[in-house]
């Protein structure tokens, strides 16, 4: 089994398993291994030999059935568009996102609007004078 290691990994995971289970001093670890003394004291303090997660921590975007349902049926109310959808229902959902609100949208299939009797989408409007 072939160990993946990030681009700067200097240890592998028996290297920090050896570490942790070594009752010898931090330099003469890290002479051993070729590390610095403080990578020997990171990996002495943790509980494992994984690497930890680096990077912002995920946040989570996935709307409740209620909340889904509420976008749906305002969705195939008002026949708005995406982004009109968005504004009207952040007042409603404060931590709806456009690109959640358009997951949900393609999951119940109303994504596209629906197209006219003659075949053609919303009709063109022109902008003010």
């Amino acid at each position: 089994m072939v160990q993946v290691l990030h681009g700067s990994a200097r240890t592998t995971a028996a290297v920090r398993r050896a570490i942790q289970h070594s009752q010898e001093s931090p330099q003469g670890l890290a002479t051993r291994y070729s590390i610095n003394p403080k990578t020997v004291a990171k990996w002495r303090k943790r509980p494992t030999v994984l690497d930890a997660r680096m990077g912002p921590a995920p946040v989570s975007t996935v709307l409740s059935a209620e909340q889904e349902a509420i976008a749906v049926a305002f969705r195939r109310h008002t026949l708005l568009a995406l982004d009109d959808c968005l504004y009207a229902l952040q007042a409603t959902i404060p931590h709806l996102s456009r690109s959640a609100l358009h997951r949900c949208f393609q999951r119940h299939g109303i994504s596209r609007l629906p197209l006219n009797e003659d075949g053609q989408g919303p009709p063109k409007k022109k902008f003010k004078d």
